[in-house]
């Protein structure tokens, strides 16, 4: 847990999004064609808060008071904003770089990788200001049959915000930073499969 925090404590403090090998390595993936996938966000701190659960019941306060029913409109779209938009920008920037296939429920791939959130920063942009959101990853590579971890990588502070500015919207900036996480360990992959 230790180790955890301090990688939790790193992604806070802005160091480079690198890609960073905890156990094992890819070399598995040279014959694959396709990888099952997998998303987890147990224990998973946002902003200031410890827990996402401390966050959104914050965050659901916060707005219901201004407003009957908002915090509870905005709680529906943090979650669903997964499903929606996060997942989908992963997985496309994903295949596209990794010369792989990766899907969710990919029943007759030999690998599953899971894609865990440990860290999420929102950010904001309220047009005067704004700071980007930034996600801390791990990722994990098990067989499918046996579920034995093969491989685990971790990934800190990947950022997320638009180039023109136009990410007033939580779930956009934190959409990019998968889309570009996607791209970033799909490069990695394919870099790594060339070796």
């Amino acid at each position: 847990m230790t180790l955890l925090m301090m990688f939790v404590g790193l992604a806070g403090m802005g160091f480079s999004q690198k890609i960073i090998k905890t156990e094992g390595d890819l070399a598995f993936l040279k014959s694959e064609k396709t990888l099952n996938l997998e998303y987890n966000y147990e224990d998973m701190g946002v902003g200031k808060f410890k827990t996402e659960e401390e966050y959104v019941n914050s965050k659901v306060k916060e707005y219901n008071e201004k407003e009957a029913g908002k915090g509870d409109k905005w709680k529906e779209s943090w979650e669903g904003s997964r499903d929606r938009v996060y997942h989908p920008k992963f997985e496309e920037l994903f295949n596209k770089y990794s010369g792989l296939t990766a899907s969710r429920n990919n029943e007759n791939a030999n690998y599953t990788l899971i894609v865990k959130t440990i860290f999420t920063e929102p950010g904001f942009n309220v047009g005067v200001a704004s700071k980007p959101a930034g996600v801390s990853f791990e990722y994990i590579f098990v067989d499918s049959a046996t579920k034995k971890v093969v491989a685990k990588y971790t990934q800190a502070n990947v950022p997320g915000a638009q180039a023109m500015g136009y990410d007033f919207d939580t779930s956009t900036r934190i959409s990019e930073a998968y889309a570009k996480a996607g791209k970033m360990l799909g490069g990695f992959i394919a870099k790594s499969n060339k070796k």
